[in-house]
């Protein structure tokens, strides 16, 4: 646990306490563009083994682009699951 001073715990609550339009936040640009952001190195999201039946031409496909193709199928599988909820969220 990080040690707060008595003095920044009451300017923290203070802070916590203010509207979000009363927070100057002039010196902090908003982030509008989040295309380049990427997850924290230390992110590690539980894996689970199975046995999936592919299509031979998929498989080779995924494996022409070079090694990582198991990481491929994932980045692929979680593109769309990811659309699908957004749809989901739009509708």
């Amino acid at each position: 646990m990080i040690k707060i001073s008595k003095k920044a715990r009451k300017e923290l609550n203070f802070l916590a306490k203010l509207p979000d339009d009363q927070i100057d936040l002039s010196d902090i640009p908003e982030v509008t563009d989040w295309s380049r952001a990427v997850r924290g190195p230390l992110y590690r999201p539980i894996k689970k083994s199975l046995t999936i039946r592919l299509d031979a031409d998929v498989i080779a496909w995924l494996k022409s682009q070079g090694a990582g193709y198991q990481t491929r199928i994932n980045h692929l599988l979680r593109t769309a699951m990811l659309m699908q909820i957004r749809r989901r969220k739009a509708s």
